[in-house]
């Protein structure tokens, strides 16, 4: 059964379709792979103790998650250095954790970004002297309390040791209320502190008899050799304005607490978190100014693109106005219908270019009829008369034979009769020719 075209005639229509057809599979694919599946509803936290901040801050961030259909659930660990091991684990499946500034280095990087910082976690030395002291190196020589092994305490502490050329010896691994009895027993002679000012530890501390807060006099150079450290001062009566606690401002040394997570979290959750961080650290402190955090303070983990966004502009314009659900499901449609904005122009231009591959071709017969009336007009030669009548012959040889779809067949018409015509023309020359020479 034959087609209303013709073979050849459908032959030139997938000719012009199929490259269309092609771009338009093409558009859809490169659009599907800007299209991020729907994020899980389901993520793990790494934090730290259950009495600790860290785990505390992820309870906060859990719940605001919650209002939006994401479970977040929480992994407890010894602290910074567990977290970092287990977002660095691929078996772990954790997406995110804390992690203390000074803990990690730029090699543990790898498949890991920054969502940012999210406080101040100041450093507290506690000692027992009759004199005020207010250089590390002045506990040269003192029983140590610096932090559990593997805590992010512990290696914070190690490096400062390190760069006033202490030794490991009298080191201990206390914490904790391990802290105040080794302290009050006279077992150690300082301890080494990370923790907020809202500590109870800290509270303690602050209160004990005989014991007092080391000033760090040297703030300045520590925070220039280690870059993720920061100056902070702790005002006078910050912690109690009753009794006057502490009896003088006090500068203290702070690395920061910040949000890491692996690079292939889901953007949409990236944002999301983005959001409860702002929400929850955004606010004045004792350490920190109003919307002072989140911020990309500490530069071992480059921060994610989406974060920064958020920092910078705000919750994406869809979530401005949408459930976070709506949102994402939104955003996926609205990507993959832009090849649609491709796809209405190449339609219209199909048919186009298809009547132009039909219409050129009966207009270069024309060009050549044309073109050869012309020189007959001009130059005939009764010697040539059979090749004028030869190449007229062709011209509608090919007209006849070459398949139009009926669409267009009103062109051939027109053009057999405008060949016929021309050979009447050439008819005449030649009689006007004969006529000129019997003449």
């Amino acid at each position: 059964m034959k087609t209303p075209f013709g073979n050849k005639s459908l032959k030139q229509l997938l000719i012009v379709g199929l490259p269309a057809l092609a771009l338009i599979f093409a558009l859809f694919w490169s659009a599907s792979r800007f299209v991020e599946p729907a994020p899980p509803k389901l993520i793990y936290m790494s934090t730290g103790s259950e009495s600790g901040a860290y785990h505390g801050y992820a309870k906060k961030y859990q719940e605001i998650l919650a209002r939006q259909g994401i479970t977040l659930s929480l992994k407890t660990s010894s602290g910074a250095l567990e977290n970092l091991q287990r977002l660095k684990d691929d078996n772990a499946h954790i997406a995110l954790g804390f992690i203390q500034g000074g803990t990690a280095l730029p090699e543990d990087g790898m498949h890991l970004m920054s969502l940012g910082s999210m406080y101040y976690e100041p450093l507290w030395v506690f000692y027992k002297n009759a004199k005020p002291l207010d250089q590390i190196s002045q506990l040269k020589g003192k029983k140590l309390a610096i932090g559990k092994e593997g805590s992010g305490t512990r290696k914070l502490v190690l490096q400062i040791l390190a760069a006033n050329n202490m030794d490991k010896d009298n080191l201990l691994p206390l914490a904790g209320d391990e802290v105040l009895t080794a302290l009050a027993q006279g077992e150690i002679g300082a301890a080494f502190v990370i923790a907020g000012a809202d500590s109870a530890l800290v509270g303690k501390l602050l209160n004990m008899e005989g014991v007092r807060l080391m000033h760090f006099s040297q703030a300045e150079a520590y925070a220039k050799r280690f870059p993720f450290l920061s100056k902070v001062t702790l005002p006078r009566a910050g912690i109690d304005l009753l009794r006057d606690v502490p009896d003088s401002d006090v500068t203290l040394l702070a690395a920061t607490a910040n949000l890491v997570a692996r690079d292939d979290l889901h953007p949409a959750l990236v944002s999301l978190l983005a959001q409860a961080a702002y929400e929850v650290h955004g606010k004045a402190g004792m350490f920190q100014q109003a919307k002072e955090f989140p911020a990309a303070k500490d530069v071992t983990f480059a921060i994610s693109p989406t974060a920064e966004r958020y920092y910078k502009s705000g919750p994406p314009f869809l979530q401005r106005f949408l459930p976070f659900w709506a949102a994402v499901l939104v955003d996926r449609i609205l990507v993959m219908a832009l090849p649609l904005l491709v796809l209405i122009p190449v339609l219209k231009f199909i048919p186009a270019l298809y009547k132009w591959r039909i219409t050129s071709r009966i207009y270069r017969w024309y060009g050549e009829l044309s073109a050869l009336e012309s020189e007959i007009k001009s130059h005939y030669n009764p010697a040539q008369h059979a090749d004028y009548l030869a190449k007229i012959d062709s011209i509608e040889e090919r007209a006849n034979n070459r398949p139009i779809p009926v669409a267009y067949a009103h062109l051939r018409y027109t053009l057999r009769e405008h060949i016929h015509l021309a050979r009447e023309g050439l008819e005449r020359k030649k009689l006007e020719a004969l006529s000129a020479l019997i003449g």
